[in-house]
């Protein structure tokens, strides 16, 4: 047996190039479709002295015979007050049979383009195929990866962007425009709400910013935010106007936008919720009717974060 073969170091630029949308989804697809072993993830929280406290989240997964990886992510929101990103991640990435290290991947690329391409995903079978316009709540790093996704997936070619400073929004219409997406800043949120196909929220809000009185039929709902108890995007009537679906059944006691509805009875049970892994392996429908009300709420799973690790080592390796 020879020496070990030491693994490699993928950066932010690279991971980035490995993971197109076209081709993340279609990876996400089959991973959600053939499922993988994905033990409870852990949550450390750590005090930081005058701001919201940070999380360290740790999140293994494996699938028999292929990869087994995990990710060491650190969310900070107070961050965004010192002009730092939320979210710093990485993500080590083995063989499943042997454990031997394969590779050590940018995680924050992997978190971001994973997290938007679930929710393009679940567009895929949960936006009216002919949705043409968008609307971006908030203007982090995931929004500005929003449209992109998005349109892997459906004909977008309208976004408007709001956020609670119209000044960032301004920025992000504007970034793409530069892009080659038709994009502008939305002044009113009750109206953009009424006006969009679909409406994504990435936002790490506490209150609910959309409600389900200002839904026009047939839209689709995304929320991307609430990762916590306390977090909450989109308001009880929201949930009780649509059919509900989730990424992972971990949302039931990890966010407010799911733990809320229950309580209330917006959601009858966690037995009315679909899930993603039903509407990728054809046991459950997703849109019926151009009419229909849909929402996709995804907290994050291990399971997409091993997917995007295993497509990104195979594309540097078949480029190198």
């Amino acid at each position: 047996m020879g020496p070990a073969r030491a693994p490699v170091v993928i950066d932010a630029p690279a991971t980035a190039r490995a993971l197109a949308f076209p081709e993340l989804v279609t990876v996400l697809r089959g991973a959600f479709a053939a499922g993988a072993t994905v033990p409870e993830r852990h949550h450390h929280y750590v005090p930081v002295e005058g701001r919201t406290p940070g999380v360290l989240l740790v999140m293994p997964a494996w699938r028999e015979g292929g990869y087994l990886g995990v990710k060491l992510a650190n969310i900070f929101p107070g961050n965004t007050t010192l002009g730092l990103p939320s979210v710093h991640a990485g993500y080590l990435l083995f063989d499943a049979s042997t454990g031997a290290p394969l590779a050590m991947i940018d995680g924050n690329e992997i978190t971001a383009r994973r997290t938007v391409a679930v929710s393009a995903l679940a567009a895929s079978y949960l936006a009216r195929e002919d949705a043409r316009s968008l609307l971006i709540v908030g203007a982090g790093r995931l929004a500005g990866l929003a449209a992109h996704a998005f349109r892997a997936v459906r004909p977008i070619d309208r976004v408007a962007v709001w956020n609670v400073r119209p000044d960032r929004a301004i920025a992000l219409a504007a970034t793409l425009r530069e892009q080659g997406i038709e994009a502008v800043q939305a002044p009113s949120l009750e109206q953009a709400v009424g006006e969009a196909d679909i409406v994504t929220c990435a936002t790490l809000s506490a209150d609910p910013l959309i409600r389900g009185e200002w839904l026009r039929p047939g839209a689709h709902v995304d929320l991307i935010g609430s990762f916590t108890p306390a977090m909450r995007e989109a308001d009880d009537a929201c949930f009780a106007r649509a059919r509900v679906f989730v990424d992972s059944e971990r949302g039931f006691e990890e966010s407010g936008d799911l733990i809320g509805p229950l309580a209330s009875g917006a959601i009858p049970g966690p037995e009315s919720v679909g899930t993603l892994a039903g509407l990728c392996g054809g046991l459950l429908a997703g849109r019926r009717t151009d009419e229909e009300i849909t929402l996709f709420k995804a907290v994050g799973t291990a399971l997409a974060d091993l997917a995007a690790a295993g497509l990104v080592f195979e594309s540097t390796e078949r480029s190198a």
